[in-house]
């Protein structure tokens, strides 16, 4: 079936919402179709993780335990600049690694208590 061509910018506001809205829901009954090949694709792949829980299924698996909490850690160094700091965990920030670069101390920076 050959669509019928029209010319938008003569058409009203009322009919130009209309046609959006038919748009929609074609494209939301498109979507929805696709996405049921896909699961039915994966089911056969994989019988297992097929449905709405696949993606969290691939995440974790059952047998992993939860990951710990951790204290906050608070700041040690701040940058004079601009009120970011750095607890001093972890990859050294952009700034201080250029500021020790040129020269200065990394104790320039440490926040005392």
């Amino acid at each position: 079936m050959q669509p019928k061509k029209q010319d938008l910018s003569l058409m009203s506001l009322d009919e130009l919402w209309s046609l959006h809205e038919e748009i929609g829901v074609i494209l939301s009954n498109r979507i929805l179709d696709e996405k049921r090949k896909l699961d039915e694709r994966l089911a056969i792949l994989q019988p297992g993780l097929a449905g709405a829980n696949a993606p969290a299924q691939l995440r974790l698996p059952k047998n992993r335990k939860p990951r710990r909490k951790y204290p906050k850690v608070l700041p040690r160094y701040r940058n004079p600049a601009t009120s970011e700091t750095w607890s001093g965990r972890g990859k050294q920030p952009r700034w201080l690694l250029a500021a020790v670069s040129a020269g200065r101390s990394i104790e320039d920076f440490r926040i005392l208590d």
